[in-house]
């Protein structure tokens, strides 16, 4: 039987072996097969790819949050404003969180219409309105 990745890469022990009495030091892993910059460049999108979740999760809470508190300070249920309910005053308060959900944490159109409950023109119409009040077209 034949050791981890780094001595079926290299092709035996004989090969390691003389890696290491000439001082050369080769990444390895082994849970990976290939040289030592295949197994650096397979690290590194792995741990990007941890990275990007744990922005992932991050974002989540931050989002959830978002719409937990700015429907708090308007004194409106958050089911009645991320149900898709009618109404002005709610309609209201859920282009005001989508605004601050696409402009200020930079969650797309579609995913924020999917959080509030509506369609993604409904949300393109409230971020229109919002944009126009404040004279930023």
């Amino acid at each position: 039987m034949i050791g981890g990745g780094l001595v079926r890469s290299m092709g035996g022990w004989s090969r390691v072996l003389s890696l290491r009495g000439s001082g050369e030091e080769v990444a390895h892993d082994s849970r990976i097969l290939g040289s030592g910059d295949f197994v650096q460049a397979v690290i590194r999108e792995a741990e990007e790819g941890i990275a990007r979740q744990m922005r992932s999760r991050r974002k989540e809470r931050s989002i959830e949050r978002v719409i937990k508190e700015m429907c708090k300070e308007a004194g409106v249920k958050e089911q009645e404003v991320c149900g898709g309910i009618r109404g002005r005053r709610i309609s209201e308060e859920r282009g005001r969180i989508a605004y601050c959900l696409n402009r200020e944490i930079g969650l797309s159109m579609a995913e924020t219409a999917r959080r509030l409950g509506v369609g993604t023109s409904a949300i393109g119409m409230a971020i229109k309105r919002r944009d126009s009040r404040e004279g930023n077209r």
